[in-house]
């Protein structure tokens, strides 16, 4: 299946609050500091750019962008700032890596109001899940199936909302589009 950022974007911009959840981007097989240093590839670095500079077209960039303290989603946002800017304020939760659906929730209920667009970096399963968990029932049943597959590297959920994020509850928001890097080149 192949996603058309034009009308994703088309119906991002239909919605107040934008959330953006994405896979940290492809990484090394093994790292002898353990899985939480594990590193990005040249073809990690390569689909992080890709995956910014799609959101960016489709002017989403985030107003902020939370990221799992592992090594590889920190790399895979540094790869993506250098795309965005200074725009995004930028926070890194360990809680991402290691806490599981809860910190994501943790993550939806302290954002502040202000914020319109939202990006969170972090693994899966936990980015499907949360996607999973999010998206209501008014959501395009072949996004959801391709939610509960699990989402490839550097791939992105796009779920929105006309609430502030701290309102977010299960299964209220819909889940608008599915990306990846190729759907980007």
């Amino acid at each position: 299946m192949s996603a058309n950022l034009s009308k994703i974007s088309k119906r991002a911009h239909g919605y107040e609050y934008r959330l953006i959840l994405m896979r940290h981007a492809k990484t090394e097989a093994e790292n002898q500091g353990g899985d939480i240093e594990r590193q990005l590839t040249d073809k990690g670095r390569k689909q992080a750019k890709r995956v910014a500079k799609a959101l960016k077209s489709m002017d989403l960039n985030p107003d902020s962008l939370v990221c799992s303290g592992a090594q590889r989603a920190r790399q895979t946002a540094d790869r993506m700032l250098k795309v965005f800017g200074d725009k995004p304020e930028v926070t890194y939760r360990k809680a991402l890596y290691d806490q599981g659906l809860q910190a994501y929730i943790d993550v939806l209920g302290s954002c502040d109001a202000k914020v319109h667009t939202l990006m969170v970096i972090g693994h899966e399963p936990t980015v499907s899940s949360a996607a999973h968990w999010l998206s209501g029932s008014d959501s395009k049943r072949s996004y959801v199936d391709a939610i509960e597959l699990g989402l490839s590297p550097a791939s992105v959920a796009l779920i929105a909302s006309n609430d502030p994020f701290s309102d977010w509850d299960t299964g209220k928001q819909f889940l608008i589009g599915l990306f990846t890097p190729k759907d980007c080149e």
